[in-house]
């Protein structure tokens, strides 16, 4: 047997076997590759087929750094505020009653939200989230660096009115000392998200995305200092003209949460 042939003829076998599985891989991933953008793809096809409108996604790469903010001490802060009985509730919350109740022209969002900005402590730094006309309450949450807070009991505003539609009372709570920390999530792009949506069964054929943005919400709510992770909130109008509103977090690979069942917990 001749050593030297048969050494020659392994090597050589070795060797095509290395290509033949290196090609394998390079063909594998490659596929792998192929099958990602044709997921993201079928996302707009997707959404397509089920007749589902939405608005221009932009996918644009971007970072978004985490905060973190500080509860506000009612009890140091001079309000400053005329014709009302401001009573502290602790130190992070005041419930103020209106000498005189005061009355709008019309109980709708641009008259909230100048009283608001008019009446209460630094109300420029909240939005309207919601009005509940059964129980004759409007819900603000607090704005930092433009985005909305979500759900977050140290940065709301709750607006009470009676039945002749005259505001007579409010309770509110903020956070202050806004601060960037290291940390930054790169923003997930919207089509991530209309999959997270898919995933969990909430979207489904026939609804209308009304808006994406990006807000925050609360990672360590127990804490005298709040770090605040970057949010997805995206409202959906369903075929039968009523809303929903979910959440996915940024920071949890697309999990979808709720931020309401958080907050009252």
């Amino acid at each position: 047997m001749d050593w030297n042939k048969t050494k020659s003829i392994f090597i050589l076998v070795f060797l095509v076997m290395n290509i033949f599985l290196y090609s394998l891989y390079t063909e594998r991933y490659n596929e792998a590759q192929n099958v990602v953008e044709i997921g993201e793809k079928s996302i707009e096809t997707r959404l397509k087929d089920d007749k589902i409108t939405h608005p221009p996604f932009s996918n644009t790469p971007a970072e978004i750094a985490y905060i973190s903010a500080d509860l506000t001490n009612f009890r140091e802060q001079t309000l400053g505020l005329q014709n009302q009985d401001v009573r502290n509730i602790g130190d992070n919350k005041i419930r103020s009653t209106f000498d005189k109740p005061v009355k709008l022209t019309n109980m709708d969002g641009t008259s909230l939200k100048d009283f608001v900005t008019e009446n209460i402590y630094k109300g420029s730094e909240y939005v309207l989230w919601e009005i509940d006309r059964e129980e004759r309450r409007a819900k603000f949450f607090q704005r930092v660096k433009n985005r909305t807070i979500y759900y977050n009991k140290y940065g709301t505003l709750d607006v009470f009115w009676n039945e002749k539609d005259e505001i007579v009372v409010y309770e509110q709570t903020k956070l202050e000392s806004i601060k960037n920390l290291e940390q930054s999530d790169s923003v997930m792009p919207e089509t991530q998200v209309v999959r997270a949506l898919y995933d969990k069964g909430i979207l489904r054929p026939e609804m209308k995305i009304v808006h994406m943005k990006l807000g925050y919400s609360t990672l360590a709510p127990a804490t005298e200092r709040q770090v605040l992770v970057p949010t997805w909130e995206i409202r959906l109008k369903l075929p039968n003209g009523t809303t929903e509103t979910h959440f996915v977090n940024n920071s949890l690979e697309g999990k979808v949460v709720d931020l309401k069942e958080q907050k009252e917990e």
